[in-house]
């Protein structure tokens, strides 16, 4: 019999999984508006800049950059690697640019405002 502990903890994992999933392109756009990256250092930069709670695999990242260099969102130039093959360096393009400042301003922005984050701060009277 599950308690109420082990069903907390079970929905709030599957919350999360399910907003990493949807933050994956935000956090790769936010990785090329660094500066451009090779796969390896984007995937670093989201592990890094998440605190580890947001993972990828290498091969969702190439297939997402795929995706986003076939509608003119990102590209790449080719670059040595650290001793091995060439590897390509991905970076946005204004077009991303633009989406990704949309975004922000549709999605992220509004968490700033001060009734939301009041809403966002549990009252320690509550608990």
């Amino acid at each position: 019999m599950k308690t109420k502990l082990d069903l907390s903890v079970q929905l709030l994992n599957a919350w999360e999984e399910t907003h990493k999933k949807g933050q994956l392109t935000l956090w790769i756009f936010l990785a090329l508006r660094d500066g451009p990256k090779c796969v390896g250092e984007i995937k670093d930069f989201i592990e890094i800049n998440t605190d580890k709670t947001i993972t990828c695999e290498e091969q969702s990242l190439y297939r997402a950059l795929r995706k986003f260099q076939q509608v003119e969102m990102t590209g790449f130039n080719p670059g040595k690697g650290d001793g091995g093959p060439d590897r390509k360096y991905y970076y946005i393009t204004p077009m991303g640019e633009d989406i990704l400042d949309e975004f922000i301003d549709r999605n992220i922005r509004l968490f700033f405002r001060p009734e939301i984050e009041t809403l966002m701060t549990r009252k320690q009277n509550s608990k």
